[in-house]
């Protein structure tokens, strides 16, 4: 596959023997109560609105109750619908395992709920087979998205986009949404490389296609949250941040061929020569480093106080700290070096991290001294006071980091020399 490889003729050539130009998977755990009015509205939909032969796969994940059951009953009722069965859970593994055996030129996938709107699917994947885009995704973070959810899954998923932004780099908006479509010669490419079977799978698919040279379109959706839902956030998020360390060490380690797969399937620069500004980055003023630096500051402390609550339901207050403040920093070590301070491209990216982990070894110092001195003045403080402490902690720490930010870390004469 090269970058100016489309689907166009494949695309006639799949039409003409009437096989599936889209194939939609649907990956379900003990769904056999939602299963088949999902199926139904969906093979509706497809039905009426899509132009194209489709095909609809109900990917069982181990259900232990009716559900497979259920799925071959909408498989003797409709042609259109297909049901593969795997003995272990996961909807990375579900995907894979789908999306590898597919015929299908453009692959996609949704979660059983249907929480987002149908009508976002054509524009989801018509880049996909027009060639414009090798990847799709629905975002609910878009501006012109409309999204209803509670507070506390809002908050989650931009804190997670936002470490995503901070630790590995990444430019799209909304790595979680269940709505999502990838070309069947791209995902040949990109499936061995991805290890997670579970949540992550999403993140670690897209992160490796964009490291890769490849485009991703992203659809505004409208978009609400399943009241019913069973994925434990908890855990799901602890999962996510063990992925992104991952990925992240295999970046930096070269373990995953990015470089290759950019020549074999990436879409070619527009210049050849960069321009100096992408290397150098232009460096905003005092006062616009402060607003940026500022506004960095209050996503990270946002950040940090969501993963210590969710840590701290699992490790006690010490632990929960160190981990949240870890990636905390790193992720805000990036963003301060690329959005505050101007600097883009890699040289000298590792040493800014290390010399931001010493920076953040004052603000553990810090944190951790004022867990250990409110421990020992008032052991039986409520919850809500350690959390007001540490938000004191983190801005006099956070003082202290752009100072050492801005004379230290990234002062220019370092960064040119």
């Amino acid at each position: 596959m090269t970058a100016a490889t489309p689907l166009r003729a494949p695309l006639r050539a799949v039409e003409d023997t009437g096989r599936a130009v889209l194939d939609v998977v649907v990956p379900v755990f003990d769904e056999e109560r939602d299963l088949g009015p999902c199926v139904r509205r969906l093979h509706r939909h497809l039905t009426e609105d899509f132009p194209y032969p489709f095909r609809i796969t109900v990917a069982d994940n181990a259900s232990t109750d009716g559900t497979l059951a259920v799925a071959e009953a909408l498989a003797d009722e409709f042609a259109e619908v297909a049901v593969v069965h795997l003995d272990e859970k996961g909807r990375g593994r579900a995907l894979r395992a789908v999306w590898s055996a597919s015929d299908a030129p453009v692959l996609a996938y949704t979660d059983v709920d249907l929480s987002t709107d149908l009508n976002a699917l054509l524009p989801l994947v018509a880049p996909l087979i027009s060639g414009h885009s090798d990847l799709a995704i629905g975002s609910r973070l878009a501006a012109s998205s409309r999204v209803v959810r509670g507070v506390k899954r809002e908050v989650i998923s931009r804190c997670y986009n936002v470490l995503l932004r901070g630790t590995l780099r990444a430019r799209f908006s909304d790595a979680q949404c269940g709505f999502k479509a990838i070309r069947a010669d791209v995902a040949r490419r990109l499936l061995p490389l991805v290890e997670d079977t579970g949540w992550f799978f999403d993140t670690e698919l897209l992160v490796l296609a964009e490291r890769s040279g490849l485009r991703i379109h992203e659809v505004p959706v409208d978009w609400v949250d399943d009241p019913d839902s069973r994925v434990d956030v908890v855990a799901t998020a602890i999962a996510d941040l063990r992925g992104v360390a991952r990925v992240a060490r295999a970046l930096a380690t070269g373990a995953l061929p990015v470089a290759r797969l950019r020549r074999e399937c990436g879409r070619a620069p527009l210049s050849a020569e960069p321009s100096p500004d992408a290397v150098a980055g232009v460096t905003p003023g005092l006062t616009g480093q402060m607003v940026r630096f500022a506004a960095i500051g209050a996503v990270s402390t946002l950040a940090f106080l969501l993963l210590y609550t969710l840590l701290r339901g699992v490790l006690g207050p010490q632990p929960s700290n160190l981990i949240a403040l870890v990636l905390t920093a790193i992720a805000n070590t990036a963003a301060n070096r690329r959005l505050t301070f101007g600097i883009r491209g890699r040289r000298h990216a590792g040493r800014s991290q290390v010399e931001g982990l010493v920076v953040f070894g004052l603000g553990l110092a810090l944190t951790s001294g004022s867990l250990a001195l409110l421990g020992a003045l008032a052991p039986a403080a409520s919850h809500g006071i350690e959390l007001a402490v540490l938000v004191l902690a983190n801005l006099v720490a956070t003082l202290l980091r752009f100072v050492a930010y801005r004379a230290w870390v990234f002062h220019p004469r370092r960064q040119h020399a």
